[in-house]
């Protein structure tokens, strides 16, 4: 077999070269590129690629011999331009973020359902003073998404004695979800709902989902948690959903534009909660291992784990 080269370009490069050094893989030449001038001289070597996708992307019309493009992230939005490139391969990160995002969503709601804020600024204040609260049992929450992420979470949120309602394309059964449903129910179950969690991808379909007419549907007092992409929110519509009482409370950890610009109205609004974009990260020791095991299923000609369909998104 003729030896393979792999080009790394992440922030975590070295970190990625000692452990896919140590796994010793067959044929497997290992280059890396740390700044874009390297970038540019090593990009026509590659047979295959492990980035983040934006790092990548200026790079792939000079990637004359690519044929697998294995993301160092989930999301690869940025690669699906339907002018781009899709004579290759292309693997995203799947299987890794459901306990780190279902630490992200649980942690922030019940932050917010017992009131710990708030006990915070009393702590400052001296001030010996207890608020009512109501717990998580009971309550409905409705997933958008319900891949590996997705069922990480509605099984969380089972533990804690909540109905999990799913939406997906399919509209199939899955793990931890009550009742699952496809995308034109989703009017009827944002009406049930006192906690939407999207990890949707961005997609055509996905785009400002969430907009004006939506948020009409919400059940007064919901909690809106977006982990999946920025896009499917429209940014506007959801600060007048929080301003006039349709939505009662927002955690966003994803935006239309990252970094979140410093005028944005977003940061100022009381009910809503901004994190950046750090729900999951990408641990480098987890991505490695993906890549080990595809990489065997490359060179036996076998098909690639989290394949991604350029036309659907994901």
């Amino acid at each position: 077999m003729s030896q393979r080269t792999l080009l790394l370009l992440s922030q975590d490069n070295a970190h990625y070269e000692r452990l896919l050094k140590a796994a010793n893989l067959p044929h497997l030449r290992i280059l890396r590129a740390d700044n874009p001038a390297d970038a540019e001289k090593l990009i026509g070597e590659a047979h295959i690629l492990m980035a983040e996708p934006a790092r990548a992307k200026p790079l792939l019309p000079k990637a004359n011999k690519l044929s697998w493009f294995q993301s160092t992230y989930a999301g690869v939005d940025v690669l699906l331009d339907p002018d781009s490139r899709r004579d290759f391969q292309l693997t995203n990160v799947r299987g890794i973020f459901g306990p780190l995002m279902s630490e992200y969503v649980f942690g922030h709601l019940l932050s917010l359902m017992r009131q710990i804020p708030l006990y915070r600024e009393q702590q400052k204040q001296r001030l010996w003073q207890s608020h009512p609260y109501q717990g998580l049992k009971g309550r409905t929450m409705l997933i958008l998404g319900t891949g590996s992420i997705g069922q990480h979470i509605a099984q969380t949120g089972k533990h804690f004695g909540m109905k999990v309602l799913g939406i997906s394309r399919s509209g199939r059964e899955r793990a931890g979800f009550d009742q699952v449903y496809q995308l034109p129910a989703l009017n009827k179950m944002l009406a049930q709902a006192d906690v939407i969690v999207s990890v949707l991808p961005a997609t055509r379909d996905t785009r400002h989902l969430f907009n004006a007419a939506r948020f009409e549907h919400c059940k007064p007092g919901a909690i809106l948690l977006n982990v999946g992409r920025g896009s499917a929110v429209h940014s506007g519509d959801l600060l007048t959903a929080l301003r006039t009482g349709k939505l009662a409370m927002a955690v966003l950890d994803v935006f239309e534009q990252e970094p979140l610009p410093a005028d944005s109205p977003l940061w100022g609004q009381p009910n809503l909660i901004v994190t950046p974009h750090n729900s999951a990260y990408s641990f480098p020791e987890d991505v490695a291992q993906i890549f080990v095991r595809n990489y065997i299923r490359f060179i036996d000609g076998q098909p690639l784990d989290g394949k991604i369909d350029f036309d659907k998104g994901y």
